[in-house]
Parts: structure tokens; sequence; C-alpha cells
């Protein structure tokens, strides 16, 4: 990647607003799109370029990263005629940071070859706050060349590994959401237990968060829930996509996962009571 190349972004929501950020305070000159453009503000506002549709960006920027919220905004915004495919030069490079199907990042990477373009499907984990920190961990699929040509971009918004041809990333993805999705249940299920057993969970938490059942959730998500902070650094209802994500990819392999099934479940419960913009966190209120 050339040093400050111009960058296209796709996509400024919770996560996609922070990566964008830091990939200009990088200096790379940005140019942006998003539906609703009020969410690009703060992007605009230090500078970036805005572009009225994905074709635009396109057409001012050799690398497109896109972060978008499902598998049909991704499909929109990279194929039919004004899509990210259609109208990026040869040799050009897309990158999708959206938690999306393996089967969709294949196809993405067949026709965009094609083209002469290089696709990688990359998505992140480690939310709100490790896209804001830049230390988000990005798992990536794709040509193996795509990727250290790439690398140095990747290094602005954290640790990247490369996973294997197109799919794998978003593969790995579903990997770390099915042992996220066990880990949240657990979190939840343990304060309650202790808010039942008359314990201070503050307490609590500073013995088990460094035993044995340490964990990411446990360390970062645990205080929120006890400080009643709901709010979404990863929203309920894109868990719940890929979850749905995993679980399809897991019966196509002929793979049962109970847990991912049971997790799946009480999410769908917590959406129907109405808290499908709340943060993963606001499962406890299942249990409180």
């Amino acid at each position: 990647m050339k040093e400050h190349a111009s960058i296209g972004f796709i996509g400024t929501g919770v996560m996609g607003l922070s990566m964008a950020r830091n990939l200009m305070n990088a200096g790379h000159p940005l140019h942006v799109y998003n539906r609703t453009r009020s969410k690009a503000e703060p992007l605009l506002q230090a500078g970036a370029h805005w572009h009225s549709s994905a074709q635009r960006v396109a057409e001012h920027a050799q690398i497109v990263c896109t972060m978008l919220g499902f598998p049909g905004d991704v499909e929109q915004i990279y194929f039919g005629p004004e899509g990210l495919i259609e109208h990026s030069s040869s040799g050009a490079y897309l990158v999708d940071f959206t938690t999306s199907r393996p089967l969709l990042a294949q196809r993405i990477h067949q026709q965009a070859a094609e083209r002469g373009v290089h696709a990688l499907d990359a998505p992140v984990s480690g939310g709100d706050r490790g896209a804001r920190e830049a230390k988000l961990s990005i798992m990536v699929g794709g040509r193996r060349q795509a990727f250290d040509a790439l690398r140095a971009l990747f290094e602005v918004l954290g640790s990247a590994v490369y996973q294997g041809p197109a799919g794998a990333g978003q593969h790995t993805k579903m990997s770390n959401q099915i042992a996220v999705a066990s880990g949240m249940l657990g979190v939840c299920e343990s304060l309650a237990y202790a808010q039942r057993a008359g314990l201070d969970p503050d307490t609590v938490l500073q013995s088990i968060a460094h035993g044995a059942a340490a964990s990411w959730a446990l360390s970062n998500m645990a205080p929120r829930i006890l400080k009643g902070d709901f709010a979404a650094g990863f929203y309920v209802k894109h868990f719940i996509k890929d979850m749905g994500i995993a679980i399809e990819s897991a019966d196509q392999m002929g793979l049962e996962l109970p847990g991912l099934a049971l997790a799946r479940q009480l999410y769908d419960r917590l959406a129907e009571q109405g808290h499908e913009d709340l943060g993963t966190q606001a499962l406890y209120k299942l249990f409180s």
C-alpha cells in the first residue's frame, strides 16, 4: 500500500466511524459514503470527502473499505450496476470488514477477480472500544498477496491475521462469535447467581475475573452490566444476525452447536422484548 493512499470508507456506524477516523489520523485522504449522511459528519468536519454513492467512492479511491450491518447491505453495495465491483478500477482493493456469510465473501472475491480487483473479507472483533483504540482483532480471508499489500492499513486499525482463502476470515469470525455467545451467557448467569446469593457482584468480580473464569467478556462487559450500562458497543440485532450465519454455516457442514442454538433463542427473546438496539450485554435483562 502506498503511503497515505486515498481510502474509501462505506459504513460509518458505531464501529466504522472510529475505524475511518483512525485511518484519517494516520494521514490517509478519506472518501466517505453512508446511507445516513449525519453519521459521517464527524469525519466530514475533520476533512473527509463526502460522496453520494458507493460508485462515486470507488471512482475516487484505490482502496475501498466497507463496514455494514447485514449481508443484504453487502450485496447491495458490492453488486449491481452501481456497485463497487463494477466501478472499481483494475488493481483496486476491496476490504469488507462486515461480519457476513462466508459464501458471500467467496462470491465477492470471484467476481472482483474477474475484473482484476482484489477482494478481502476482514471481519473484526473488539467492539466499540477496540475500534476507538485501534486494537481490533482482524481476521482476513482472500489472496495472501493482497493481505500482504494491505498489512500497513490493517496495522492502523489493530492486529490482523491471515486465515486463508476467500471466506476464511468470515469462518474465523463465526468461530469468534460462537465463543462470545456462550461466554456472554455464562457472564450473565454468573452475575445473576452472585446477586441471588446476596453477594456484592463487584467484589465477586475481583476474584473471578482473574481466575480460571477470566475472559474478555467478564473483564469488559460485566462492569458495564453492573453499572446498568446497556448501550450498544455491538448491537443485539447484529449479534442475532451473526449467530444466524454461524448456525446456517454449521448446518451446511453437518455440525450441531447446541450452546449457540440456546444463546440464539435467548437473544431472540431479548429482541422480542424491544431490546434489539441495545448492546449484547443487555442479555442480563433476562436474568435480572
